[in-house]
């Protein structure tokens, strides 16, 4: 708690000078940009400017100029060319995409005169000139077929652990302003790697939109589904359990815990549920029952409302216990894809209401499409290795 109130008014004084020296700090972004762009030449071509060496595949040929449109404003830089014209840089296109795509909508709700002044203020603002229906046309063209690549993409490995949830933004639609759902879903494969396979767009959560979700992603190829970790949505239990049949299903602890508070006086003691907490960390199922058996003997007399409703519904949150015990942390709840969508929220608070449904599709795929990549750098999120020899281990039993 301390901390927290300690990072406010750092926060607050952060912000503030960002207001004040906007050109300072588009200055610095601008020299970190540029080097490196020539930190990629010196890549590219096996060597630094002027330096002799038996490495080199390539000779340095100038610069060319290439604006980049940033949230602190429009950034002039100077690109390196080599002499045959072989170097490209993927600066521009990953860093701009979910720029292009803030910018889009913003512009677009201008255009529609469904904006205020303000808007029109940040969008000339940070890409430095007014916007018209070509433009913002323009724009979009480019970035909807790379984003349409990555929706539509064949899912060639197998994805054990798949992780579902959704979330809503408010987009007007027929002149009507609605909260539409925005269904995701992220995979683990087999080298521990985290992706982002789908993003879609649906008037509500149900049945319907869930299977019609699930059935797409297994016509792009998603197979080998052995865990899926989701909240207790109706539509979406049943979409799983009709089309991941062979897939066990983990109710996010997390959900189950909020859910708990309603069946709780508000008053109610804090105890009571920092016992039902503990229960998930317990080392194995059989560790967990016991304790969960100690916990309603000790609390069905002053709350049993709450230790009937959980008798009958925790069984579907300890799921997880199957799995390797280092696994547990990661897939007894969907803190994975939670995590995921408040960076997505970060950013759609900023146009607040989508002008149409594929201004908001654009933004939150190109997101969602910046954030996979980054998944695919980093090192493994699991040891998958784990999973391997616990299943070859129970194949050896059975034998």
């Amino acid at each position: 708690m301390t901390a927290n109130l300690k990072s406010k008014p750092s926060v607050v004084a952060v912000e503030g000078l960002l207001v004040e020296n906007r050109e300072l700090f588009k200055e610095l972004l601008r020299e970190s940009l540029q080097e490196a762009l020539a930190a990629e030449m010196t890549e590219a071509i096996g060597a630094e400017p002027g330096e002799r060496s038996a490495d080199r595949v390539g000779y340095r040929s100038g610069y060319y100029s290439r604006s980049l449109v940033t949230r602190i404003g429009k950034l002039e830089l100077r690109v390196p060319r080599d002499r045959e014209g072989k170097f490209s840089t993927e600066l521009f296109e990953r860093y701009q995409r979910s720029e292009k795509a803030l910018v889009s909508a913003l512009a677009e709700m201008y255009v529609q005169g469904v904006s205020t002044r303000k808007v029109k203020a940040i969008t000339e603002e940070l890409c430095g000139h007014a916007f018209s229906a070509s433009t913002i046309s323009q724009v979009n063209k480019g970035l909807d077929a790379a984003l349409e690549r990555f929706a539509t993409r064949v899912l060639e490995e197998p994805s054990p652990y798949l992780v579902l949830d959704a979330r809503y933004e408010k987009v007007r639609v027929d002149g009507v302003i609605r909260s539409q759902a925005v269904l995701i879903a992220i995979g683990i494969n087999w080298e521990g790697r985290r992706q982002v396979l789908a993003v879609e767009l649906a008037s509500r959560e149900s049945t319907t939109s869930w299977k019609d979700f699930l059935r797409r992603l297994k016509e792009r190829g998603l197979h080998g589904v052995e865990f899926v970790v989701s909240d207790d949505h109706d539509g979406l239990k049943r979409a799983v359990a009709e089309l991941l049949t062979d897939a066990a299903w983990q109710r996010c602890y997390v959900h189950f815990l909020r859910n708990a508070l309603d069946y709780l006086p508000r008053k109610g003691a804090d105890d009571c549920l920092q016992e039902l907490r503990w229960l998930y960390e317990r080392r194995d199922l059989k560790e967990a029952q016991a304790d969960l058996a100690g916990w309603l003997k000790r609390w069905e007399q002053r709350y049993p409302r709450l230790t009937d409703w959980a008798e009958e519904n925790i069984g579907a949150t300890l799921t997880f216990y199957r799995l390797p015990r280092q696994h547990h942390k990661h897939l007894k709840s969907t803190n994975l894809l939670e995590r995921l969508n408040e960076e997505i929220k970060r950013r759609t608070r900023v146009v607040r209401i989508f002008p149409n449904e594929a201004s908001c599709l654009r933004l939150v795929r190109a997101l969602c499409a910046e954030t996979h990549e980054t998944w695919l750098e980093d090192n493994r999120y699991i040891n998958m290795d784990l999973l391997m020899e616990q299943k070859k281990a129970a194949m050896k039993l059975a034998a």
